[in-house]
């Protein structure tokens, strides 16, 4: 057993304890280590390259394990985010921490300025996504387990979005890259807009699949058999105890980094199948996704990044999944993705030459004729011929 590919994924709890160290610590600590972990990120798939590497694993019980532990890392990330805005100490945490470090986190949480507050704010909002939802995912497609499924569900309610459970599994996989997929954006669409619209359309999917699912069974929609509705009751149940920790403000705090980490999963949604094509009635192949294999995004993402072979076989674990290094690429790793993408200007240039290269190095004849048709509607046709063969 190479220990080193079991110990490459515990660097995900690293840095989920790095943000919990640093919002306790307030003040300055927290700005100073939100742009660690962005440094983390950005340097380290700049300068550590790609990871294609596939590894035999003898005890996938311990990656399941670790799997698990993400949903008391983020319990306790946001926990400290929320008392870090409350004027008391609840729990007596405070107090706990100081004894137990030495360092008064209750005269720290008191000195710490507004603007240090909006780095918590993006701070835990990041740790929603990476910890909570990136984990969820790959929980909630173990629909053959149980205690997986539940504790993907705990984590994907810190984003108000438990309905992803639903919609991506037996929605998003099986429309992925058509215009039937709420969560593949089309060409020339602005993130933004896309945030709002795949969010909207990806609640009332889940509802649709959801109410045929009560249907087949003859249970009621409106019940406690309603996945849908327990979910939200789940996320309503964590800002209730926002409440209970800090009254209004606490619980806003928290519904704004709640809210931040959707966001996440929907710029990611956008990014991961933007201007992609195929006829729903066509298997999905790996160059229906945007793929890559940084290093640092792999091992912090639970092979995430290999979004080609995740889509063409939605039930393979993580740690089994193939990095497809001829796959669609994306302009570089996660993080950095993100940033091109919430910068409309820079990301049509960056990626119009690359959906308009996918069409001709990728897509079959049918699927060409489908992106003609996108690229009318979208206004970029009279690019093609400016895209430099391969």
């Amino acid at each position: 057993m190479n220990l080193l590919h079991y110990l490459k994924y515990f660097l995900f709890h690293a840095i989920g304890l790095i943000a919990a160290g640093a919002i306790l610590a307030g003040g300055q600590y927290v700005s100073t280590g939100f742009l660690a972990v962005l440094v983390i990120y950005l340097v380290g798939d700049a300068v550590c390259g790609d990871d294609t590497s596939t590894p035999t694993f003898k005890y996938p019980g311990i990656l399941t394990a670790q799997l698990w532990m993400a949903l008391p890392l983020l319990a306790l990330i946001v926990f400290s985010a929320v008392w870090s805005v409350c004027s008391g100490d609840p729990l007596g945490f405070g107090a706990w921490v100081t004894h137990l470090t030495g360092y008064d986190v209750l005269a720290a949480r008191d000195a710490t300025a507004s603007i240090h507050h909006v780095s918590t704010v993006l701070m835990t909002g990041l740790m929603i996504g990476m910890v909570g939802t990136i984990t969820g995912h790959e929980l909630t497609h173990r629909t053959w387990d149980p205690v997986s499924m539940l504790i993907g569900r705990w984590l994907l309610a810190f984003s108000f979005d438990t309905v992803f459970a639903i919609e991506h599994v037996y929605g998003h996989h099986r429309y992925v890259s058509t215009t039937e997929d709420p969560a593949t954006a089309p060409r020339g669409r602005n993130v933004y807009f896309h945030v709002v619209a795949s969010t909207i359309k990806g609640n009332i999917s889940a509802w649709k699949i959801e109410q045929k699912r009560l249907s087949r069974k003859r249970q009621g929609v409106f019940s406690w058999h309603n996945a849908v509705i327990r979910g939200h009751l789940m996320s309503a149940l964590l800002v209730v105890a926002a409440y209970a920790m800090g009254g209004w403000q606490a619980a806003v705090f928290f519904t704004l980094c709640g809210l931040w980490g959707k966001s996440l999963l929907e710029i990611v949604n956008y990014m991961e199948h933007y201007g992609m094509v195929r006829n729903p009635a066509t298997p999905v192949q790996p160059r229906h996704s945007w793929n890559t294999n940084k290093r640092i995004s792999s091992w912090t993402m639970f092979n995430l990044t290999r979004h080609s072979h995740h889509h063409a076989q939605g039930e393979v674990p993580y740690q089994d999944l193939k990095p497809f290094p001829e796959a669609p690429m994306m302009v570089g790793g996660y993080l950095t993705t993100i940033i091109v993408a919430m910068i409309p200007p820079l990301w049509h240039k960056l990626m119009t030459p690359k959906v308009l290269a996918w069409d001709r190095d990728y897509a079959t004849a049918e699927e060409r004729v489908l992106a003609a048709q996108a690229n009318a509607r979208s206004g970029i046709a009279e690019m093609v011929d400016l895209v430099p063969a391969r």
